[in-house]
This record gives structure tokens, sequence and C-alpha cells, in this order.
């Protein structure tokens, strides 16, 4: 079944990225819609309409707050990236230090363009996060 809204042949992921104004960004987005797919071994799926998710697990605080969310996405936004699912092993702040030209946010990686940063770092960043995650979390 299509998704609404998508053209034959193509899935929201794929409007999103071709609606990106830069083909820097547009080529980036594809990249890592490739590398997340393999370390995941999940399709990329469209969350809240920005954010490109790879797997899904379930979250309960101890708040009570609880939802599903991508272990592993990331958002091309004006000018740079939001990487999700990369910083939540403890030992991340050890491959930081040689990933090259980033931000670290609150729950997420900032890089403005993939040629700034170390792809096999990145790589190894996304792997031992998302497996981190799906080892820690429930998965619905």
């Amino acid at each position: 079944m299509e998704p609404l809204g998508a053209a034959p042949g193509t899935s929201p992921t794929d409007e999103l990225i071709g609606s990106l104004e830069r083909p820097e960004q547009q080529a980036d987005s594809r990249a890592l819609v490739k590398l997340f797919s393999a370390l995941s071994g999940q399709e990329a799926v469209l969350w809240s309409g920005r954010i490109v998710g790879f797997g899904l697990y379930h979250y309960h605080y101890e708040s009570g707050r609880q939802g599903d969310a991508p272990p592993l996405g990331f958002s091309p936004r004006k000018g740079k990236f939001a990487l999700y699912g990369l910083l939540v092993r403890p030992d991340a702040d050890r491959l930081l230090e040689s990933l090259g030209k980033h931000r670290r946010g609150v729950g997420c990686l900032y890089v403005n363009r993939l040629s700034d940063v170390d792809l096999e770092v990145l790589s190894e960043l996304a792997r031992l996060g998302y497996a981190h995650t799906m080892e820690h979390f429930h998965r619905p």
C-alpha cells in the first residue's frame, strides 16, 4: 500500500529529500538513508513530517511519559542535520573526539554536512547507539 500523498514509486522520505533546496543536502540525506538502513536492517520511515527514522522502540520514563520512537534517525534542517540515537551510549563521548566538525545537542548530534565528519566514526556511533537502544528498551 502506498502512503497517502505519495506519488507512485516514491515514498514520503523520497519526497522530503527531493524537497531540499541544496543538492549537497539531498545527496547527504540519501547517504544517511543508505548508511542507517544498512546498520539497522530497517527501512526509512518518515516521522512527524521531518524526521527520517529507522526501526521502532517503546520508551517509558519514571515520570509516566511514554511513547514510540525510532532508535536511529536524522532530520535535514536548514544548513545542518540533526542526527538521533548516536549519543545514547555512555561511551559516545570517546568517539565524538575523533568525529570531526559537529555540535552536540541535548539528545542529538548536529553536523552541517557529511564531508565535515569521519564517516567511519559516524557509522560506529550509529551502530553502537542503535544496538544499545534495541538492547535496553522495549520493542513494540
